[in-house]
Order: structure tokens, then C-alpha cells, then sequence
């Protein structure tokens, strides 16, 4: 790679973020982990709430982890507004947006109303961040989300897992068949993405992480000898994926924090056997859980990696915690720029 690229892994806690100089080692690239665009607009959000401050949401589709923030000003009584471009990252179906919870949806901003942009990425933002830092502006930017899609008249659960069901029957399970150049139509969270960041490569963050714990020669070596299961326990979600051989045999996605630590292990252990169905998942309010068929060579996946900002949950049980690139918050950026080396 002989660009200077931006790889950024949009949460909805934090945003990790690698910059790759092509002239510098992996270890002296700058690194950040910052708070995620969502958790600035909630912060914005609460603020015009607690002054009374009726809102207009301006902008574009993004990550809706500033729902909580929404919900209280409404739950407030007071006035809320939003673009056609920007409610999609409240729901799939704008007109009850408009019906059931009060929000008038218009292309123009209202009297009195403050404005208040959305966006996952914002160049103005990171042209000043990079130019504090004495960095220099770079010549390709890569990103990667968790998208649900946009599945009008359906649960957003379901729907990302049919898209889920489709990647491994199509894609043979190939993670790297998850880093677009040109997004399916239903990702309109992440076509929306690349736009902002201009035409770059975009993933999900699942397949971006899974390519990126392969970089890990001790955990690339165990999927080749025997399967692994690995986990990003995020601050949202939980996302596990059966792996041998490059390939992906199954998929697992939970809210993290809506199950306590043993019933997310049991659902581990009985996912990486095959013996866990989607309606179990989806019935306890997850995404839902998909197998296909295992490899013998794979046996029951029987090593567990895990990384994420919450991994701590899965402390004490039989897992290890590694840090691939030697630090594991950056692990799907990681996946985004070994997926750009091959790919050049």
C-alpha cells in the first residue's frame, strides 16, 4: 500500500481509528479510539434537551446509538423535527416515525428550531483533527459499520439476519466478500458512508474483524489446524463467527448486555456444536444464530478468541484474549488495510 489511508471502525460507542502511513512501521501509525459520531449527537441532543430547545435533524443516514437521547426528548414533550435524509437512521418507516412518535418530517428546517447535522463521518471534523496533530490529510479513507439494512415492513433483526443467510450460501462464507466497493442496495447505512468518505471501500464490521483477528499468525494457524470461534463483544452487540480455513461456517449476533455472562457462554457453546437455532436467538431478543455445515477438520471450533471493548464479560471462562496488531480495539481496521494489501 503506497497511499496514506484512514481506516476507521464506526461503533456505537467509540469510533477505532488506524492511519496508515506507508512510510512508517504498523507500530509508530497513528492510532485513536474516540468517542463514536452517534455519542457526540446524543451528548448535543441531551444538551438541547435540557434547555428546552426544540430540534431539527439534519444530515444523513448514520448509526442510531443516540435513540436513548431521542426518546428522552420526546418523552420530554418537546418539539422534534427531521430531514427525509436523515430520519433512516431512526427507522425504516418514516411515516410512523411521523404518527407514532411525534416527529414532523420536512425538507426544511422550521422556525426556531436548532439544527442538528448527522453523520458518521464528517471530512471537516477529521481535516482539523488530523491538521492538530501534525498529520497529513489522507489520500484514501475505508470504513466499516454495523448496518441492519433498510427492510420496510420487517424487523431490522431479521432482516440483517437474512442478509447474513445470504452472504454465507452465496459468498461460500468468504469474509472478505463483506468489504464493498459497491454496497448491496439494502446497506443504505454504509452506501451512505461511502459517500461521505469518498468513494472508499466500506465493510461490515463483523467480516472486518473477522479479517482482522486472521492477521493474527497464532490465531490464523489455529483456524487452519482446527476451527475457532471468534467474538467482538462491542458495546452493542455480540458477534461471533465460526472460522476454518478462511471460510465462515456460522454466524451468532446478541445485544451485548441483555444476557448475563453464562447464558451468553451457553449460547456460545451450543452455536459452535450447531445446536443453537435462529428462533432461540431472535426469540430473546437478538439478531439470531446461523450454522452451515461443519467441516470435519473443524471439529467443534474448539478455540474461543476474544476482543471488543466489553470482552471482559466472557472474563473467566475458556477463552483467550488477544491483541492483534498489539492492540484489539483496532482489529477491524487492521482487516480493512490487509484486505486493501491483497486486494493491490
Amino acid at each position: 500500500m503506497a497511499e496514506r489511508t484512514l481506516c476507521l471502525d464506526i461503533g456505537s460507542g467509540t469510533q477505532d481509528v488506524y492511519y496508515h502511513l506507508p512510510d512508517l512501521e504498523p507500530e509508530n501509525c497513528p492510532k485513536f479510539v474516540l468517542p463514536s459520531p452517534a455519542r457526540r449527537v446524543a451528548a448535543r441532543l441531551a444538551a438541547l434537551t435540557a434547555a428546552a430547545k426544540p430540534v431539527y435533524l439534519c444530515g444523513h443516514n448514520m448509526g442510531g446509538g443516540f435513540f436513548k437521547a431521542f426518546r428522552a426528548h420526546r418523552k420530554a414533550d418537546l418539539p422534534l423535527a427531521a430531514h427525509p435524509d436523515a430520519v433512516w437512521a431512526l427507522t425504516d418507516d418514516p411515516r410512523r416515525l411521523e404518527d407514532t412518535m411525534g416527529v414532523t418530517v420536512t425538507e426544511h428546517r422550521p422556525d426556531g428550531y436548532v439544527p442538528l447535522p448527522l453523520s458518521d463521518y464528517d471530512p471537516g471534523f477529521w481535516s482539523c483533527f488530523l491538521a492538530a496533530a501534525g498529520l497529513p490529510e489522507p489520500e484514501c479513507v475505508m470504513a466499516c459499520a454495523q448496518d441492519h439494512g433498510l427492510h420496510p415492513g420487517k424487523s431490522s433483526r431479521e432482516g440483517r439476519f437474512k442478509l447474513w443467510e445470504r452472504f454465507l450460501r452465496e459468498a461460500d462464507g468468504h469474509p472478505e466478500a463483506l468489504v464493498y466497493e459497491t454496497p448491496p442496495p439494502e446497506l443504505t447505512r454504509l452506501a451512505t458512508l461511502q459517500t461521505a468518505i469518498g468513494g472508499g471501500p466500506v465493510a461490515d464490521t463483523a467480516a472486518a474483524a473477522v479479517l482482522g483477528m486472521l492477521t493474527d499468525p497464532a490465531i490464523k494457524a489455529r483456524s487452519v489446524e482446527t476451527g475457532v470461534m471468534l467474538v467482538n463483544v462491542g458495546n452493542s452487540h455480540t458477534v461471533a463467527a465460526l472460522v476454518h480455513r478462511q471460510r465462515i461456517y456460522g454466524i451468532y449476533e446478541h445485544h451485548t448486555g441483555m444476557l448475563p455472562a453464562d447464558d451468553v457462554w451457553n449460547d456460545l457453546e451450543r452455536f459452535r456444536r450447531g445446536d443453537l437455532t435462529n428462533a432461540e436467538v431472535f426469540d430473546k431478543g437478538g439478531h439470531g444464530s446461523l450454522t452451515l455445515a461443519f467441516p470435519e477438520t473443524a471439529g467443534i471450533f474448539p478455540h474461543t478468541c476474544v476482543i471488543g471493548p466489553k470482552r471482559a464479560l466472557l472474563r473467566g471462562f475458556d477463552v483467550t484474549f488477544p491483541s492483534p496488531g498489539a492492540d484489539m480495539m483496532l482489529t477491524a481496521c487492521f482487516g480493512l488495510v490487509d484486505w486493501l494489501r491483497r486486494r493491490r
